[in-house]
């Protein structure tokens, strides 16, 4: 197999240098012209993996290419049948979750979300990015889930998979009805997200908190902008992000900070650093991710590692497969999320030390389950007394 076919399938690509992997992208016609993708965090946008066909574009020589648009983002309504999705993970601390939109603006290159646009026939790449869906149902879809009369209440995590408040939310507004739906019934609720937009709705969040009700965590990846703005290209900077979590934090709402993920002889001598100043913004809990590769992400990752920081290449990628064993990704429960072996273990304890030092994750506060209130007419049965 070619280091080319490696890196369109994501497989373990071990022996060839960064120069030739980056002499064949090139070559190929996978990578997307700079002036169509400016702004955007994938170079690539290969073909869905259930798709039968693949295409590229390549010059024949006779000057036949047509000059292609710019990437543009695009919105289409989803309508789902229902809008909680729940899962069985043993390594996460939720049991259901809410998207309220599928693919995200902010074109974080190394989200682990990227290949959940493949069921809808788009690339993982370029398209995940630009050709986005909003669920404009969900909080009526909510309801009527949150009105069944089997329902069992338990937090309900928002932001998991596709940020919650990617610029598209300015327009549809549908995380802030989710949260007026959540609000009303007195429902617990979990906030991850990159976007310092959470503070919009301080008004519904600070009133929930007071009832025990909702916690927010925001993403921190770098302290780095020009990192971020590489690597992170339409989310909040981290100056912002921080002036989030001091907001937040000041209206009394329980606020931690998600170091995630370290990617190693990256970002990782930020640890600390990015633990300091969460803490001095008002964080009082902090937890990490170690990157993570599925799938399409990891060609997409390359090349986007290749692209930005080419001397870095072999070093990068030799560190996360020495965590991932042998490979770019492992995707076994209890190792996913923290990765195996010395540099792994090193990660993990320097995180600890860092974390006990500022006084975080001292107490955690469990959101309330016992205050629920099933909201009325949507096919309930009312009492006759």
């Amino acid at each position: 197999m070619t280091e080319l076919s490696q890196l369109r399938q994501g497989a373990f690509a071990p022996a060839n240098t960064a120069d030739m992997a980056e002499a064949m992208i090139k070559g190929s016609g996978l990578r997307i012209d700079v002036d169509r993708r400016r702004g955007r965090g994938a170079g690539l946008n290969m073909s869905g993996r259930f798709e039968p066909q693949s295409r590229e574009v390549f010059d024949d020589g006779w000057e036949s290419i047509e000059e292609l648009p710019p990437f543009k983002t695009e919105v289409q309504v989803e309508k789902p049948r229902a809008v909680i999705t729940r899962n069985e993970s043993p390594d996460i601390g939720f049991d259901r979750s809410i998207n309220p939109y599928r693919g995200c603006e902010h074109g974080c290159i190394y989200c682990f979300a990227r290949p959940t646009h493949a069921y809808m026939g788009l690339s993982a790449g370029l398209d995940f990015e630009s050709k986005l869906f909003a669920k404009p149902d969900a909080p009526r879809l909510l309801e009527r889930e949150l009105a069944r009369p089997d329902y069992k209440v338990r937090p309900i995590a928002i932001g998991t998979n596709t940020d919650p408040y990617q610029p598209i939310e300015k327009e549809w507004r549908i995380m802030r009805q989710i949260l007026e739906v959540l609000k009303a019934a007195s429902h617990p609720v979990m906030i991850v997200t990159k976007s310092a937009m959470v503070t919009r709705d301080i008004d519904l969040l600070a009133p929930m908190a007071e009832m025990g009700l909702a916690r927010v965590g925001i993403s921190i990846t770098t302290l780095d902008r020009k990192l971020a703005r590489t690597m992170e290209p339409r989310a909040s900077t981290p100056t912002k992000r921080l002036e989030a979590v001091r907001a937040i934090s000041d209206a009394g709402i329980p606020t931690g900070v998600l170091v995630a993920p370290i990617i190693p002889a990256l970002n990782d001598h930020e640890i600390e650093r990015v633990l300091d100043s969460a803490k001095m913004a008002g964080a009082s809990e902090a937890s990490y991710v170690l990157l993570r590769l599925p799938l399409e992400v990891s060609p997409l990752f390359r090349d986007w590692l290749l692209r930005n920081y080419p001397d870095r290449y072999r070093h990068v990628m030799s560190l996360i497969r020495s965590m991932r064993g042998g490979k770019d990704y492992d995707a076994e429960f209890g190792k996913r999320m923290k990765g195996a072996g010395p540099y792994a273990w090193q990660i993990g304890r320097r995180f600890e030390l860092a974390a006990k030092r500022l006084g975080l994750n001292l107490t955690r506060r469990q959101l309330r389950n016992d205050v629920f209130v099933p909201p009325l007419g949507m096919g309930v049965q009312l009492s006759l007394l």
